[in-house]
């Protein structure tokens, strides 16, 4: 049964769960707030290379307090146990947890309703579904792991109000301002690895770090989208091999528009951040081919999940359709 305050205490959870995007691979980034009596009694996230689990951290917080509580979980307790730790299902029990609230059930076939079953049989009510679909989207990059063998890829493009990614000799440096800027390195700081083509790489010689105060350690793995290997990167030699990206749940496609193209050419792309600045390049270069045999093909295809000012800059979010 759904409780009044369900929903207000999982979107906290939510909101816990991102803080461990781009950080945790291969383990999901889960969230977990635990109530008792109308009071959150405790707080976790997954930890970075997955361990802590959310809800240890959580229950760790709330010590006693744990007994008789709610928890709130982004995903179902897991119920494997690992040499790295118990199984989270076994702890809520030992905590004396009254109930759960869980978004999603955990496709991992080691858990995958066990998790619920487990707390069930100890007494626990179990209550489900709660902000799936947000859940779901703050751990988009562990899910699209599991079901397609592959990062979640976000392609981010800064565009002059003229369509233009970069000037027609390919520099690009700097289409949008200092506040649309920021938000592209906090973007960065959430995903294990960033990609660029060799234009990119000539033209700009980009660092592609995290440079935000306190972030600077959530610099993302670089990678280049190239036949050849570079000295110091990581190689790739085509989209269609993103998977072979090892440890690597969200790749962010920062430049150029080749490589934009390519990944929507190959129908890899599951995100777009595109940031408009209030400038007219005239002359500059576009995104090439993507592979469009029909405009009715286009149609359809995004849905336009966030749009907000930056600055003098506009943010726009889309989505697969």
């Amino acid at each position: 049964m759904t409780h009044p305050d369900d929903a207000r205490h999982m979107a906290a959870a939510v909101a816990l769960s991102r803080r461990g995007r781009g950080r945790t691979a291969p383990n999901p980034n889960v969230g977990c707030v635990i109530v008792r009596d109308g009071r959150v009694v405790g707080r976790g996230w997954t930890g970075a290379g997955g361990r802590p689990h959310a809800e240890a951290e959580a229950l760790a917080q709330a010590g006693a307090a744990a007994r008789g509580a709610t928890a709130h979980v982004t995903l179902e307790p897991c119920a494997h146990a690992s040499p790295r730790g118990p199984a989270c299902a076994d702890l809520l029990i030992a905590a004396g947890a009254a109930r759960v609230v869980a978004a999603m059930r955990d496709p991992d076939p080691r858990t995958d309703g066990r998790g619920f079953a487990r707390l069930a049989a100890a007494g626990i009510a179990v209550t489900r579904g709660v902000l799936a679909d947000e859940a779901a989207d703050a751990m988009a990059g562990w899910l699209t792991r599991r079901r397609e063998g592959r990062p979640h890829v976000t392609v981010k493009l800064a565009l002059s109000l003229d369509g233009c990614v970069s000037m027609a000799d390919g520099r690009s440096r700097w289409i949008t301002g200092a506040a649309a800027r920021a938000h592209a390195h906090v973007e960065r700081a959430q995903a294990e690895a960033i990609l660029v083509g060799r234009g990119t790489l000539e033209a700009d010689r980009p660092r592609l770090d995290v440079r935000l105060a306190g972030l600077e350690d959530r610099s993302p793995r670089r990678v280049l989208l190239s036949r050849t290997p570079e000295p110091g990167w990581e190689h790739l030699a085509s989209p269609d091999r993103v998977g072979e990206l090892a440890g690597v749940d969200h790749l962010l496609v920062e430049g150029g528009a080749g490589a934009a193209a390519a990944f929507l050419r190959a129908d890899l792309a599951d995100r777009l951040l595109l940031y408009r600045a209030p400038v007219l390049v005239g002359g500059g270069r576009a995104l090439p081919d993507i592979g469009l045999a029909d405009l009715a093909d286009a149609h359809g295809r995004w849905r336009l999940a966030e749009a907000r000012a930056l600055g003098v800059d506009r943010l726009e979010v889309y989505r697969r359709a």
